[in-house]
């Protein structure tokens, strides 16, 4: 796994684990990591991390519409 260090001004005002929870829940709703693996970055359970999925306004449900549309199709 890499290590990133960037700077936050001392304005903003989040821990290391909230920045973490931030970049990883960014990274999976881009589809750029799994469930498993953004909660790995955040530090959290796979549970734990879904469930805090939504105070950020993401879906667990990470797939793409048009998904979506060919499940409801083939049904």
């Amino acid at each position: 796994m890499k290590t990133l260090t960037i700077n936050i001004p001392d304005t903003v005002e989040a821990d290391e684990r909230e920045l973490a929870m931030i970049v990883a829940t960014r990274l999976y709703e881009q589809g750029r990591l799994s469930l498993g693996q953004a909660a790995e970055v955040a530090g959290l359970t796979k549970r734990t991390f879904a469930e805090l999925l939504g105070s950020y306004n993401v879906s667990i449900f990470n797939f793409p519409a048009s998904d979506l549309s060919k499940d409801v199709a083939n049904a």
